[in-house]
């Protein structure tokens, strides 16, 4: 029985279904009715966008013209790449022309969208400018080039329309036409002058990281060491800096210049090192490379306003925030202010402008807005995200608002400002990066028409060679200025600001965290305080003290850099450089330790040397003598010290001794407004000053010396008493005092010479307090300091730096 039934269910299924099939067939022929008189969507429109956008990747890779008019061809290239696994068949690329967008947030969303949208991406164009593929295997990209007259295209009005390009095809589970990839792009139009056209200010920076060393050679033209040799790739044909000037040579913009980017080519130009890290150099070779630089940079600039960033584009935001509570920053900033008119008016013949301050990424508060004015500068570059509008305007004001104090705010459009970053080597990110920023500089007019405005443009520091090309093709698109015109950075900053716009700096609260996390930190600005002070110091000493402060006083400035920004260890390795740098030269001006030093007598003369190492001389120095103990031993304070450049000089000090015994003597320079110059210099004198036996031999010389002066007094007083006996006058008379025996011969008295000889000849005699005494070769045992080696013999001439042997005796 159940081997029966299902025999039966079995034979029973093909007739309920043959039955269903029936009933439903009777069912839907009035509805297939109906549906038949509506027009049939085409698969390609009922297929999901995100089950077929993503098998086709499409790439624009350039659209000339970037701008089109009434009497152009629009011409769009590019590829398409199968990255399915399956061969798409009977394919071709179309154009697709899509709504306009009535405002700058909208081309911001379109910009971002993905995939296809059958309602936004809008109809393709005819077929007559669509390319053919029969077949695109996957993993297979091919080339592309759609060119259509611009009146075929149908546009209804000015404005910003979306242009896409899509690739439609079957693939073997659907045979049917449908959009697989598309890309889309903007098509800004407005083939007549618009009525109020918006001024555009572009800054074109030609900016760089520091690059010179502080050190330089001792030769008359100071040759300059470079930290590396990747400023000389930067300038090179087809370089970063090479592209800067060659692009910007025919664009009309504002040069803003880091003069310090121009100091170090033009040392370039002369004999020059590289610095290699094993601490070696090696000779740079690219002198030609700079010379032509500078010659294309001064060409480019002639007819252009040049606006010169402090020396070295100091970090004004790390110096608001951490340095200008440390002594001497702010005057730093004051300095390179300075120094940048005088050093691109070299290299240019005329005088920049630097009036202007520039932030970091244009951010600021109002910390940053008091340290950026306080050297000069009245006008603050700014961005818009960072002065944001609070009053709900409809449209873009100008860019200059009042702040105060006769301050102006230059705030920069941070849309415009931002449009080329990232890796633009790609030409589909430089063309879709160029239509862009052409259609948000048209949607500007058309957000109040008639209402002309003057906006600003300060895009990033060092651009690439990339970003550069893109920049310059978005500045060429606007050549014929149709909606805008272009203006220098001063016409923007003395353009009559909005009435609505906002004037408010943020608080420091405002500032970005992320900017504030790469801020140089406060011991950057000690530490370049540390070495201004070593350098005030050591300048005053020098004949030629601009071969010094120069370069050191440049190398401080160059501390300060937004270039150190993320770079954090590099920048401790810099300022460590410069400080290193300036030990060595103020230790090359040193004393030659003395060894023990031997004292016989009452007086002496002790020599101290003084070794100038430097190539120049030093001046304006004293060199002071000081004993440690003075009731035993007595020295001349001070003597003045001048010496040339490689030479040493011997300072000779009068010493009087009081006592016998070890005086402990400290001898240091000064400079001539007394402070204290390197280390100070301690040497020991041992004191054998006169004794009780040399009292007791000068005595008895003395004794003897009064006893033979009395013995010859009576020797002649006797004399001349015979003298009147023997008289005529009375001849048996005689004088008291005559001599008994005037027969005897009379004895001679003994001279001082010969009483002298005597007293030399003496074994118990010493040496007289004045000779001098040959140096003790044996240390006090009581004394715990270890015995020097003496001085090197004094002369005028170089001298090495090493010790004098022992057997050294002091000058009486």
């Amino acid at each position: 029985m159940a081997e029966a039934a299902q025999f039966q269910g079995t034979r029973s299924a093909p007739a309920r279904q043959w039955l269903r099939r029936t009933v439903a067939g009777l069912l839907g022929a009035p509805l297939l009715v109906g549906l038949l008189q509506i027009p049939a969507a085409s698969p390609s429109q009922a297929a999901p966008a995100a089950s077929t956008a993503s098998a086709v990747d499409v790439s624009i890779d350039s659209m000339t013209p970037t701008t089109p008019t009434d009497d152009d061809t629009l011409t769009v290239k590019g590829t398409v790449t199968n990255k399915s696994k399956s061969t798409i068949t009977d394919a071709h690329v179309g154009l697709r022309l899509g709504q306009t967008l009535d405002s700058r947030s909208a081309i911001d969303t379109a910009s971002q969208r993905t995939g296809y949208a059958y309602g936004a991406d809008g109809t393709e164009v005819p077929g007559k400018y669509q390319a053919e593929i029969d077949k695109l295997p996957s993993g297979i990209t091919e080339n592309f080039s759609l060119s259509i007259p611009v009146e075929d295209l149908d546009l209804r009005g000015d404005g910003i329309y979306q242009l896409g390009v899509s690739l439609s095809g079957q693939t073997p589970g659907r045979s049917y036409d449908q959009v697989l990839g598309i890309e889309r792009t903007f098509l800004p139009w407005q083939p007549d002058t618009a009525d109020g056209k918006t001024g555009i200010s572009y800054l074109w920076p030609l900016i760089s990281t520091s690059h010179l060393a502080a050190r330089t050679d001792s030769d008359a033209e100071q040759t300059r060491t470079l930290r590396d040799d990747s400023l000389a790739a930067e300038i090179a044909p087809g370089g970063r800096l090479q592209q800067m000037v060659s692009l910007g040579k025919n664009l009309p913009v504002t040069w803003v210049v880091d003069p310090d980017l121009l100091a170090t080519v033009d040392a370039m130009t002369k004999n020059y090192k590289i610095a290699n890290p094993d601490g070696t150099t090696t000779a740079g070779k690219h002198q030609a490379v700079a010379k032509q630089w500078l010659k294309d940079f001064q060409e480019a600039t002639e007819d252009r306003e040049v606006v010169a960033l402090p020396f070295a584009d100091p970090d004004l935001a790390s110096l608001a925030h951490r340095g200008k509570d440390v002594g001497g920053a702010l005057g730093q900033l004051k300095s390179a202010t300075d120094l940048a008119s005088s050093t691109v008016e070299t290299v240019l013949g005329r005088k920049p402008r630097t009036d202007f301050a520039w932030p970091a990424e244009g951010a600021i508060d109002s910390s940053v807005v008091d340290v950026a004015t306080s050297a000069g500068a009245h006008n603050v570059i700014t961005r818009s995200d960072s002065l944001r509008e609070r009053g709900g305007l409809p449209y873009s004001p100008t860019a200059a608002r009042p702040i105060g104090r006769g301050n102006t705010a230059v705030s920069a459009d941070a849309r415009l400002s931002t449009a080329f970053r990232g890796d633009l080597s790609r030409a589909e990110d430089s063309t879709l990066a160029v239509q862009q920023f052409l259609a948000q500089t048209l949607m500007v007019t058309m957000q109040a028409p008639g209402k002309q405005r003057s906006i600003v443009v300060a895009p990033q520091r060092m651009p690439t060679a990339t970003q550069a090309r893109a920049m310059a093709e978005a500045i060429t698109g606007l050549e014929e200025e149709r909606w805008s015109q272009a203006k220098d950075l001063s016409d923007a900053a003395k353009a009559k600001p909005d009435p609505g716009a906002t004037t408010q700096v943020p608080g420091a609260g405002a500032y970005p965290r992320s900017l504030r996390k790469q801020e140089l930190p406060t011991e950057a600005f000690r530490d370049a305080r540390t070495t201004q002070s070593s350098l005030d110091r050591f300048q005053v000493i020098l004949s030629q003290p601009d071969r010094v402060v120069t370069p050191v006083g440049n190398a401080i400035m160059r501390e300060m850099s937004n270039s150190w920004r993320g770079s954090a260890r590099d920048a401790t390795n810099y300022r460590r450089s410069v400080q290193d740098y300036l030990t060595d030269l103020s230790q090359s001006i040193q004393l030659v330790q003395k060894s023990t030093q031997t004292l016989s007598g009452r007086s002496a003369t002790i020599p101290v040397t003084v070794q100038n190492n430097l190539v120049q001389g030093i001046e304006g120095m004293k060199l002071v003598l000081t004993s440690g103990q003075p009731n035993r031993l007595e020295v001349k304070q001070e003597q003045a010290v001048q010496i040339e450049g490689g030479h040493s000089q011997s300072v000779k000090f009068d010493t009087t001794a009081h006592a016998n015994g070890t005086a402990w003597v400290t001898a240091r320079l000064y400079t001539k407004d007394g402070m204290p110059y390197g280390a100070p210099m301690t040497f020991r004198v041992k004191v054998t000053e006169i004794t009780s036996t040399v009292m007791l031999v000068i005595a008895g010389g003395v004794l003897l010396l009064v006893l033979a002066g009395i013995r010859m007094y009576t020797q002649r007083k006797r004399a001349a008493a015979r003298g009147a006996t023997d008289s005529p006058d009375s001849p048996e008379s005689s004088e008291p005092g005559e001599s008994p025996h005037p027969e005897q011969p009379e004895e001679p008295a003994p001279d001082a010479e010969s009483t002298e000889e005597s007293a030399q000849e003496s074994p118990q005699e010493e040496p007289p307090a004045e000779a001098p005494a040959s140096q003790d070769t044996e240390p006090d045992a009581s004394d715990s300091r270890p015995e020097q080696q003496g001085d090197a013999t004094p002369d005028t001439g170089p001298e090495s730096g090493e010790a004098s042997g022992m057997g050294e005796k002091v000058d009486r």
